[in-house]
């Protein structure tokens, strides 16, 4: 065994290196991650609506025949039910962090959480 870890040194310390730096990477990514405050509903490709994630509400969100039913509560943002045959959207864990999204394909429509609204945002609800 002692020849397999003479042979193989540098291979053992550049994946202990990898793996530390993984490890870095991971916890920067944790400790920078910021909470939003606002949900901004996209359907069809143009924004709809801003809704804020310190109010709890429920929010059809349709879109000809077809809907998702938006849940914000909590500070968290989530889709309850949906018209959509394969309701992958609702299967989504909740949502809350800067720059997460809910995506609902054959409804074409997305939820984004955003930390501020830009003053080119349009505030609608």
């Amino acid at each position: 065994m002692t020849d397999f870890f003479k042979k193989h040194k540098f291979d053992i310390i550049l994946i202990g290196l990898i793996l530390v730096a993984l490890i870095g990477v991971l916890i920067f990514f944790s400790a920078t991650k910021s909470e939003g405050s606002y949900a901004i509903v996209t359907i069809n490709g143009e924004q709809k609506d801003i809704y804020p994630l310190d109010k709890n509400l429920e929010v059809k969100l349709e879109n000809k025949d077809n809907y998702n039913l938006l849940i914000i509560e909590n500070g968290t943002a989530r889709i309850e039910e949906a018209s959509c045959p394969d309701k992958l959207c609702v299967n989504q864990h909740k949502i809350k962090y800067n720059g997460e999204t809910l995506v609902c394909l054959p409804n074409k429509t997305i939820v984004s959480i955003v930390s501020e609204i830009d003053s080119e945002t349009d505030f609608i609800s």
